[in-house]
């Protein structure tokens, strides 16, 4: 643990959904090739090729790692965001030129997902938006009953990034191949956290983050299945076989793919020290009166524990938990900044007053039993405190309001 003097001696960070340290093999491989293979992989002269032959063993070790049948199949972007965008608006334009223009999603995805979705609507493009249901669950059922003859894409996320409840990919990705629709997901949650096989899972397209998985920020990568047609994004020079212009950032492409070679490598050992915390700590906030966990209990990664508690507004218990040295979230970090509640809160069917009082604490492969008992007692302090200021606290004691949860 890094020490900063706080809380129990030390900074807890369990705010990992959001981004991971690097990992000491990633920052070692990222400055070497800083270093020493500084070439443009574009160059034809030898300094050149061997960051080339960085670059393309990168791409292989992507493909294997992910169950890839190609290494051209992976395409290396600035990260998920990035991805995402081009996956999407790649499927939508192909569908267009079939005369199939309507897509379907859910109600809890990225914004990088709903906010293209919501520009292509501009576009003329239809989009329905399926239910996640109170435990954060996709039913595969509903998402092939919304299917229809001009669908051209199925885009589902793995593992939501607010509740961490996994998707049913594998059956939703069979049922886009029955009939004939691209499917593309959002992986950035879940790639080096669970096990993930583009051929066994049935994915067409999947988005990936490198500072999800303790590789660096602005990486990331795109695997589209041989066949698919990518448009560019960026145009201006026929890097990444011509799907995306720009000299390739090969330190941090590889330190990325170190990253991913360790998660993955480690999954066995990750999924069994944090499962057992994690649960330890979701059955300690449980305890705290009028609370409730969010998503489904055991369909999630096994770092992510998100509570909602009535009666106080999660920005303050953010910052108290803060000055006892605990490192947490009330949601994604793209939308930290905004008053509005957990559109993913929503879509499970959280209300307004109880979405505002939620904590997602996104745990790491250091978090121990003692950091696990420290953060329930904090929580359970700074929520205590909080409703004692509260007036709504109050007005619902005192039996002027009905508790929800």
């Amino acid at each position: 643990m890094q020490t900063t003097g706080k809380g129990h001696g030390g900074m807890i960070y369990a705010d990992n959904a959001a981004t991971t340290k690097m990992s000491d093999a990633a920052i070692k491989t990222m400055v070497s090739l800083i270093e020493e293979t500084y070439g443009n992989p574009s160059s034809l002269y030898t300094f050149g090729q061997k960051a080339k032959e960085v670059l393309e063993q990168a791409r292989a070790d992507t493909a294997q790692l992910i169950g890839a049948e190609d290494a051209r199949e992976i395409l290396f972007t600035s990260g998920g965001s990035e991805a995402d965008n081009q996956a999407i608006i790649s499927a939508a334009k192909a569908g267009e030129a079939k005369g199939r223009k309507h897509i379907i999603s859910t109600k809890f995805e990225h914004h990088a997902v709903l906010h293209t979705l919501n520009k292509l609507e501009k576009e003329g493009f239809e989009v329905t938006l399926l239910d996640v249901h109170e435990d954060g669950l996709v039913r595969p059922q509903e998402l092939e009953n919304a299917i229809r003859e001009d669908t051209a894409l199925v885009t589902v996320m793995y593992a939501n990034n607010e509740i961490g409840t996994i998707q049913p990919i594998r059956e939703i990705g069979a049922i886009c191949r029955k009939h004939g629709v691209i499917f593309h997901t959002d992986a950035v949650q879940a790639v080096g956290h669970i096990k993930v096989n583009v051929v066994d899972d049935n994915i067409d397209m999947l988005s990936a983050s490198g500072h999800k998985f303790h590789g660096p920020k602005g990486t990331g990568f795109l695997y589209a299945k041989k066949g698919i047609r990518l448009l560019n994004l960026i145009e201006g020079g026929a890097q990444e076989r011509g799907r995306r212009a720009g000299t390739e950032n090969v330190p941090g492409i590889a330190a990325m793919v170190t990253a991913l070679n360790e998660s993955v490598n480690n999954l066995g050992n990750y999924t069994n020290t944090l499962t057992p915390i994690r649960d330890r700590i979701i059955a300690g906030l449980k305890e705290i009166p009028h609370s409730a966990l969010n998503g489904d209990v055991t369909k999630r990664v096994p770092s992510n524990i998100n509570f909602c508690f009535e009666g106080i507004e999660g920005e303050s218990l953010l910052l108290l938990l803060d000055d006892k040295g605990i490192a947490a979230s009330s949601g994604s970090a793209c939308t930290s900044g905004s008053l509005d509640p957990s559109h993913v809160l929503l879509a499970i069917g959280r209300v307004h007053d109880v979405a505002h009082g939620s904590l997602r604490l996104s745990i790491g492969e250091d978090i121990t039993e003692k950091d696990a008992d420290y953060i329930i007692t904090s929580v359970r302090e700074v929520v205590e405190y909080l409703r004692g200021f509260s007036p709504v606290w109050r007005d619902l004691m005192a039996g002027k309001g009905q508790f929800i949860l």
